[in-house]
């Protein structure tokens, strides 16, 4: 097995150009239908026709039909979907006949089944009614073409390792405009429906955006900081081709990690109100074990393994911190996390206006957080949600500095302990752990950078690199 994982890389049975739904005529037809839609729709899916600026029906049941006659010319491209198609072309037209009110389409959601078909290459034309996580709030109808990256070395890994039967691994072909944002992901949970299947049956990662990004973000900081790279990681953040093989194993580990390990709570914490330390605890305890499994990929000769370290460093470091709002951001409180950690005990560190990385140390203890965070867990097992709420906290704040007016770093003295744990979630601050001055500097620095890796591509940021 080893060597066919060293030796492969992504490519697969890639369809002739004849075959490609972008190259269809069709497509363009059904993306300006769908982009003719979207600014009809209030923020639940459903068109107003008395609201100001509002089409006439007639105008809206004609865009629907456009979409419908799209899908049923590019249909024949992909027969592996071809109940989703029907079914999508159902619900279409019985959003249309019912008047265009909040949109239903969990009989087409039911019949896509991308990771039944997990084949390196396959294409997919996906419309939906959806929000696009970090990206549009709003129920728009979207229409996105997408191929599936499941290239053999990765497969074997999901057989024989790290089992994920519902991951997706996809790359971007087209899309419509809320796509054109951060989104990389395509999630059943976000399509509009009357009623949440019992359970889902696939989730996509679009990792040729993450790796695109990850790639810009990461050569501005690292000029930026005046970091020196070692030479084959400087070629791996220079080659989308393997950063985006990075990305794709990082996310299947990250991925299973929420339902597997010493767990005292629901793993994706959906119906559960929490201080938002704790999601991005979560979230970087699946960053960590992904991180710590590609240490032990590195050592059995898996060359991707390497390359998923450094880009879990780099992004949590250069890129999570100083991204979106300072508002409940668990994903920037994860990378402030693991930047701390690694300075206080040594393995980067900020001298003379250039930051230096321990190269050799930073697998030991990257692996050494994932330990606590891990114990913190199978302590909390034992523990009532407000302690281990607590515990949490204690092990943040043992790294990073509360904000000096939170009650919540006074202890349970400082609150009222009488009261349901979800309602001393409001008393924790928008921005409880606010950046340090290393981050305020460089956030300064790269939110141009940052700004600019909206609606990227691997195509369009080879466009940028060119220009």
């Amino acid at each position: 097995m080893t060597e066919i994982l060293v030796q492969a890389g992504t490519e697969g049975a890639v369809p002739s150009a004849e075959g490609r739904v972008v190259d269809h005529p069709a497509w363009p037809v059904l993306k300006d239908a769908v982009e003719e839609i979207r600014p009809w729709q209030s923020q639940d899916g459903s068109i107003d026709f008395g609201a100001e600026g509002a089409p006439a029906k007639d105008a809206a049941e004609l865009a629907v039909d456009r979409v419908v006659a799209a899908v049923e010319q590019l249909a024949p491209l992909l027969p592996h979907d071809a109940a989703y198609h029907e079914a999508l072309v159902a619900d279409l037209r019985r959003w249309a006949d019912g008047g265009f009110q909040v949109p239903d389409f969990l009989d087409s959601l039911l019949a896509f089944q991308p990771a039944a078909h997990r084949e390196d290459g396959l294409q997919h034309l996906v419309v939906f009614p959806m929000y696009t996580q970090n990206g549009n709030p709003d129920r728009n109808l979207e229409a996105v073409v997408l191929r599936m990256v499941w290239p053999e070395w990765l497969a074997e890994l999901e057989r024989t390792r790290y089992d994920n039967p519902l991951f997706c691994g996809i790359t971007f072909e087209d899309f419509t405009a809320g796509y054109d944002t951060n989104s990389a992901v395509l999630f059943p949970e976000t399509i509009a429906v009357r009623e949440a299947p019992e359970r889902f049956s696939w989730g996509g990662i679009f990792c040729d955006r993450e790796a695109a990004r990850f790639r810009r973000v990461t050569e501005a900081a690292v000029d930026l900081l005046g970091l020196e790279l070692p030479e084959d990681i400087r070629a791996m953040v220079g080659d989308q081709d393997r950063c985006q093989q990075a990305f794709v194993l990082w996310d299947m580990v990250h991925d299973r990690t929420h339902s597997h390990g010493d767990l005292p709570f629901d793993p994706f914490m959906i119906k559960q109100r929490q201080p938002f330390w704790m999601y991005g605890l979560e979230e970087l305890r699946c960053d960590l074990t992904a991180f710590k499994e590609a240490v032990k990929l590195e050592g059995d000769g898996v060359r991707q393994g390497r390359d998923v370290q450094y880009a879990v460093l780099f992004d949590r470091m250069f890129r999570f911190p100083v991204t979106g709002e300072r508002v409940r951001n668990y994903d920037g409180l994860g990378g402030q996390l693991l930047f701390a950690y690694l300075h206080k005990h040594d393995v980067v560190r900020w001298t003379d206006n250039k930051l230096t990385i321990d190269w050799e140390r930073a697998p030991q203890v990257t692996n050494q957080l994932c330990k606590e965070i891990e114990d913190l867990y199978r302590a909390g097992i034992d523990r009532p949600k407000l302690v281990h709420w607590f515990a949490a906290y204690d092990l943040v704040s043992t790294y990073l500095a509360p904000h000096p007016g939170s009650r919540w770093a006074k202890g349970p003295d400082a609150l009222d302990t009488s009261l349901p744990p979800r309602k001393l979630v409001d008393e924790v601050l928008p921005d409880e752990f606010p950046l340090s001055m290393f981050y305020e500097a460089l956030s300064k620095k790269l939110k141009h950078v940052i700004a600019s890796t909206k609606g990227i591509t691997a195509s369009s940021n080879a466009e940028k690199a060119a220009a």
